[in-house]
């Protein structure tokens, strides 16, 4: 039984970890297909300023290849930490040369999802 729950636990935790990949790859790569895959319809993205970021917004952005200035003479380096996941929630970090942002998912039925994500420039 226990591998069997290990097992469910890291297959999530692998998800997660896709999930996150996704938003930040498709947003470096311009990929806006990758950054709707990631996102909750109800996405709250906040920085510093507090100022509320939505999906289609982050939708558009990448799709402009705005996060491709970002990330350009600099090293691809992206580390996700899943901190938590309890039955359909989960917190996890992300680490870039570019940003730190902490997020926050939910797991639909279309898998997981960044509902909330608070950011600063790294």
């Amino acid at each position: 039984m226990a591998i069997t729950v290990s097992a469910t636990a890291d297959a999530e935790r692998t998800m997660i970890v896709a999930t996150a990949l996704d938003y930040f790859e498709g947003w470096f790569d311009g990929n806006a297909v990758r950054m709707e895959r990631a996102l909750h319809p109800e996405l709250a993205k906040r920085g510093p300023g507090l100022r509320t970021v939505t999906k289609d917004e982050m939708v558009a952005w990448t799709a402009a290849g705005e996060g491709k200035a970002e990330d350009r003479g600099r090293s691809r380096r992206i580390d996700v930490s899943v901190v938590d996941v309890h039955e359909k929630i989960a917190s996890a970090v992300v680490d870039s040369d570019v940003y730190r942002e902490y997020l926050h998912l939910v797991r639909t039925d279309d898998g997981w999802k960044i509902v909330n994500a608070l950011w600063q420039p790294s």
